[in-house]
């Protein structure tokens, strides 16, 4: 037998084991707490789904709106939605479309087209068209479809869930664009001309010079080999055209916007426009960039559970649907009075921090729509600030402006603060999970058999069957 002598690993091997066994452990400490602040707001919607539900009727479904952040692709918001946003909605059996946005400007265009055709639909025509184009196009088969077989729409609430301050700024625009603005597109300024001036004919080039040698009139004959001229010379071969590299079809670009921002009072709100409109709720998307940003970064990670636990309130929100208010109501709720501001959030309200003494963060301002997550700007990258000569109007780089006659029709999700207690005297345990030693035993192969024998039920045969 070797002789082993118990003794202490070296300074260089305590300070490994140490920096590498902190950063494990606050991984896992994080990622367990995360786990468990999803799945208390998981189990507080969870009894919707449980519910009986007609065949009949189509399932409420809500409206996403998903943005690629500055800097960054579409990629971080859909992973950013999958992990934070998508267990709480499943948990309630929601349903949802969304409207993404790979460029600045497509979610505002998505948005203002998708109002411009409800429009339509409830008999308002566009200018330059007829009503029965106009009619045509308000069609929707599936509408159609739908009433013949009489499946119901919801009749209750839907909703819009809005990710990140980016996303929001083009979802206020795009609001106005649909309510505000015109059905037809503006004219381009470059297409249209003066009306007292006919536009210039086009000046026809002549055609180029054709060579005598590669003419068909020539009586020279052609055979295989190379074509000579008369001084024997031989022709210079015609340049064969480019071919395009690039053979995938350009992205379009988001058409500009139907009305500025200067003529919302100048013009009439649409008469379709509902008395209250669908309530938003918005959800902080954080996303730094840079090398000289990593401690932040890390910091960020090991704090996850935070973001999960106030994102899980919010969606959680959405999915009851019990309680909504407007957006002039600085009323902050019962975990806001011990909160502070995480994540630089910037709606009044951040996560609970534990500690009976810490001040409310909360300003009036944060309460409206037009200082919503205003503190993520300073979190964008720079590209999204550059403005270079002869680019379209920047929806990012603009100031929120909210129309007094929309603001009035606004509202947002909330939680009262005895479900929100509910939600936080839960466990977070998944009822329906197995414990270690229960995954340990299937994991082995070591499961008792619970069947029913055969003896119990009082047939006839052997105690093994």
């Amino acid at each position: 037998m070797p002789n082993f002598r118990l003794k202490l690993p070296s300074r260089n091997w305590l300070i490994f084991l140490s920096v590498t066994g902190s950063f494990t452990t606050a991984i896992l400490y994080d990622r367990y707490h995360k786990k468990r602040a999803q799945q208390r707001w998981c189990n507080l919607v969870s009894h919707i789904a449980k519910e009986p539900f007609p065949s009949t009727q189509m399932p409420r479904r809500i409206t996403v709106f998903l943005s690629a952040p500055p800097g960054d692709s579409l990629r971080a918001a859909r992973e950013h939605f999958h992990e934070y946003v998508k267990p709480v909605l499943v948990a309630g059996a929601l349903d949802w479309d969304v409207i993404e946005g790979r460029r600045e400007g497509e979610v505002r265009a998505g948005l203002a087209e998708k109002i411009r055709k409800r429009r339509k639909r409830h008999g308002e025509v566009p200018a330059e068209s007829a009503e029965g184009e106009a009619a045509e196009e308000s069609k929707d088969l599936i509408q159609e479809l739908r009433s013949t077989t009489g499946v119901k729409e919801w009749e209750g609430l839907q909703g819009d869930l809005v990710l990140g301050r980016h996303t929001w700024k083009e979802y206020i625009r795009g609001l106005h664009e649909g309510w505000l603005g015109p059905l037809d597109p503006p004219p381009d300024p470059l297409q249209t001309s003066s009306p007292g001036k006919a536009s210039p004919a086009p000046i026809e080039e002549p055609p180029p010079a054709r060579d005598a040698s590669l003419s068909s009139d020539s009586p020279q004959s052609v055979d295989d080999a190379a074509p000579t001229s008369e001084s024997g010379a031989t022709p210079t071969e015609q340049p064969k055209p480019a071919e395009d590299k690039d053979d995938k079809p350009k992205q379009p670009v988001p058409r500009p916007p139907y009305i500025p921002t200067s003529a919302y009072s100048s013009v009439h709100i649409s008469p379709s426009t509902p008395e209250v409109l669908p309530p938003t709720a918005v959800l902080p998307l954080p996303n730094l960039l840079g090398f000289l940003n990593t401690p932040i970064r890390i910091y960020r990670f090991l704090n996850r559970r935070y973001l999960a636990d106030e994102t899980g309130r919010e969606v959680a929100a959405l999915v009851l649907a019990s309680h909504i208010r407007a957006w002039d109501e600085p009323t902050p709720s019962a975990s806001e009075a011990n909160s502070q501001e995480f994540f630089q959030g910037g709606q009044g309200r951040a996560v609970t921090s534990g500690a009976p003494d810490d001040e409310a963060v909360f300003t009036e301002k944060t309460w409206y729509p037009e200082a919503v997550l205003e503190s993520e700007e300073r979190d964008w990258h720079k590209s999204a600030w550059k403005r270079y000569q002869g680019e379209p109007e920047r929806v990012w780089q603009n100031v929120v402006v909210v129309e007094p006659r929309l603001r009035e029709r606004m509202r947002r999700f909330d939680i009262t603060s005895d479900v929100e207690d509910k939600a936080k005297n839960d466990s977070g345990i998944d009822p329906g999970a197995k414990s270690l030693w229960e995954g340990i035993k299937e994991l082995t192969g070591w499961v008792e058999d619970t069947r029913v024998k055969g003896w119990e039920h009082g047939l006839v045969g052997p105690e093994s069957e």
